[in-house]
């Protein structure tokens, strides 16, 4: 690299460090940024949890809107064709059914209405694999905006897994 290059560099990682400065973010010892700078920067996230219930009731209830809505309190309208527009939470999300496989697999694009601006969509995929008399569901949400991590990341167990897994073992 020419000196002309390394100083354009320099001044390039001076800059990125007094923009994190100036927005809150300190940089840790060595010049690595925080780990909740890292994690505010992550735009995917994987999380899997074990239900209860065979695949094909855990593919239903996510599919289908009164019983959505009984394990989310808030109402749905969930069009259960691929291409099919989904209404969650009370409209707070919206989307289509990407790719719908019957007891195996649900991906949905994905948008919070009030948070992300209009045509962002994250894509959220749902891997569902027998194990023993329950369900081992694999999830995948990938393409949401920067900052919205540990949002989301905390939300999926809050709104999702233990509501889910209360409704199906009350709601045979």
């Amino acid at each position: 690299m020419t000196d002309a290059g390394m100083g354009r560099r320099c001044r390039g990682v001076a800059l990125a460090i007094l923009a994190m400065a100036a927005t809150g973010l300190a940089v840790a010892p060595g010049g690595s940024a925080p780990a909740h700078a890292v994690e505010d920067a992550r735009t995917a996230l994987h999380q899997e949890v074990t239900i209860a219930a065979p695949p094909m009731r855990v593919y239903d209830a996510l599919l289908d809107s009164k019983s959505f809505a009984g394990f989310t309190g808030m109402p749905a309208r969930i069009d259960r064709r691929a291409g099919g527009a989904t209404w969650l939470f009370g409209g707070l999300v919206t989307g289509r059914n990407v790719e719908l496989v019957p007891g195996r697999r649900i991906v949905q694009a994905w948008r919070t209405v009030r948070e992300w601006k209009p045509g962002v969509y994250s894509l959220v995929r749902f891997e569902l694999q027998p194990r023993g008399s329950g369900t081992l569901l694999v999830l995948d949400q990938t393409g949401f905006p920067p900052g919205n991590f540990a949002h989301l990341d905390a939300g999926w167990p809050l709104r999702y897994w233990a509501p889910l897994k209360k409704f199906l073992a009350t709601h045979r």
